[in-house]
């Protein structure tokens, strides 16, 4: 029993060290390279000139730790609806989230002209961010209920998706009545974006992924019952309806609110998962949200350095990290390898 024990805590040491050299590789890449020892100085307090440290601090910084939140919250959203729905390619967007946040998002976009909105650049903003997460809330909502009312989850997945179709559908009537210019505002936030957080977002976006990630590590006990089935997990004394209704409102925090503030971004939620049980090879969540923790901390800084040095959307990044790992899951379960 030592062993395993020795190996997972090792495996984290190295996991937070990779973090570190990413998060200081990430922060030096941009238009023009910035060597490490200069940003490790800036960010110790050392000595560097005002240049360099407002480029650092006012702009890579604020980035890099978004890319942080979003890698984190995805992952975990992920692990956590994989376990629910007991499911190796749910991911984070199962819920419909998404959704509900492109829908709020497509209709302020389309109604910023007629209230005669566009003049306000930083309105126009704030609005965007608003009606995400307004649209997930409503989507959160709807969910909600229908979980305390279903008891099979199977019924639960199945609304969750048909509201994600409706919002779907919707959107793309919208799409199709706006004009070229709000169509590619609309286009430039779904493909994701993390350069135009400002501090004032982080400010709102951090403590919001901190209490999603609270309730989620809160769930964790739930989480380990429902491995074994609802059933089970039952005669445990296991409150169903409660503990799935505060894992979907982790999720919608988490998911919700990084969709929100830098549209939705792909893969991250449904790959890391899978990774953090190859990596650590256990089943136990006391284990897998932490290690989730990191890795997804590290496949987001990953894909926006790779994102960064390309000049590519963050979307297009986490699709060709993600994918291989989604076609290697789907041929374990078909057993086509071992």
């Amino acid at each position: 029993m030592k062993q395993p024990h020795k190996h997972t805590t090792l495996l984290f040491i190295a996991l937070g060290v990779v973090a570190i050299l990413l998060l200081l590789t990430d922060m030096a890449t941009g238009d023009t390279f910035i060597p490490i020892s200069k940003v490790w100085a800036v960010l110790t307090g050392g000595e560097c000139d005002e240049m360099t440290r407002n480029i650092l601090l006012s702009i890579r910084f604020i980035r890099v730790i978004v890319a942080g939140l979003i890698g984190i919250a995805l992952s975990v959203s992920g692990l956590q609806m994989q376990t629910v729905f007991q499911n190796p390619l749910a991911d984070p967007y199962l819920l419909g989230v998404s959704s509900g946040a492109g829908l709020g998002v497509a209709l302020f976009i389309l109604g910023t002209p007629l209230l005669g909105w566009t003049a306000f650049p930083l309105l126009q903003s704030i609005g965007i961010i608003g009606s995400g997460w307004i649209g997930t809330a409503v989507i959160l909502l709807g969910v909600a209920v229908i979980s305390r009312k279903v008891r099979n989850i199977l019924g639960v997945l199945i609304m969750g998706v048909m509201i994600g179709y409706v919002a779907g559908a919707i959107i793309q009537i919208l799409q199709y009545m706006s004009s070229a210019e709000q169509l590619k505002v609309f286009t430039l936030w779904s493909m994701g974006s993390l350069g135009h957080i400002t501090m004032t977002q982080l400010a709102i976006m951090t403590p919001v992924v901190c209490i999603g990630l609270v309730i989620s590590i809160a769930c964790i006990k739930s989480l380990n019952l429902l491995l074994l089935g609802e059933n089970y997990a039952q005669t445990m004394g296991m409150n169903i309806k409660r503990s799935r209704t505060l894992i979907f409102i982790s999720t919608a925090l988490l998911t919700g609110t990084v969709t929100a503030f830098c549209g939705p971004v792909g893969f991250i939620g449904l790959a890391v998962p899978h990774i953090t049980r190859l990596l650590f090879n256990n089943a136990d969540h006391r284990v897998l949200v932490p290690g989730t923790i990191l890795t997804g901390l590290i496949g987001m800084l990953l894909c926006d350095i790779i994102a960064k040095k390309f000049l590519l959307p963050v979307n297009c990044i986490t699709a060709l990290l993600g994918v291989p790992v989604i076609l290697w899951v789907i041929a374990k379960n078909l057993r086509i390898i071992k």
